[in-house]
């Protein structure tokens, strides 16, 4: 199963592809849709937009895992990744992949095993659940893999009590 975590921004979105077979899970690609700060917010989401849209081309996903809404104490920056996150799921919507959604905490008790976990040691558990022996840069790539690797957690589960 080929699953694809997606952690978005309106200046980085991050996205990480993770493939489980036969209980074995491994990384296949990770990274991010960077923009500048001089660009407009229309021109970031056409970037997340086509960077996102181009990465699901490549790869025979399966299924895509994002982040749930997140709400700041500024109503600007919440619709700014509420944008983002909308164009960064649309490539997605488009290939008919289902589209899951965790909250933060669970997604760092799927990977840490509490929902307190601090950003490095989501960052330490993602590194050695995945085999990987550098720190995965930029973080928002590295959240993107945990996001992902919390679906996988929580497809298994269903599937083991269907």
């Amino acid at each position: 199963m080929i699953i694809m975590g997606i952690d978005p921004g309106t200046r980085t979105t991050g996205y990480g592809i993770i493939n489980e077979q036969n209980g074995a899970i491994s990384c296949v690609e990770y990274g991010a849709v960077k923009n500048s700060a001089k660009l407009s917010v229309w021109d970031c989401q056409l970037r997340i937009f086509d960077g996102i849209s181009k990465i699901i081309g490549e790869y025979n996903i399966d299924a895509v895992a994002v982040e749930s809404q997140f709400f700041s104490k500024n109503p600007d920056s919440t619709m700014k990744i509420g944008a983002a996150r909308s164009v960064a799921l649309l490539p997605a919507t488009r290939a008919g992949l289902t589209i899951n959604e965790y909250a933060p905490k669970r997604i760092k008790k799927a990977v840490v095993g509490t929902g307190t976990a601090t950003k490095s040691q989501m960052q330490l558990m993602i590194q050695k659940m995945l085999g990987l022996t550098e720190k995965i840069e930029p973080e928002d790539a590295a959240d993107a893999l945990g996001i992902a690797i919390c679906h996988l957690h929580n497809h298994k589960f269903m599937e083991r009590i269907k």
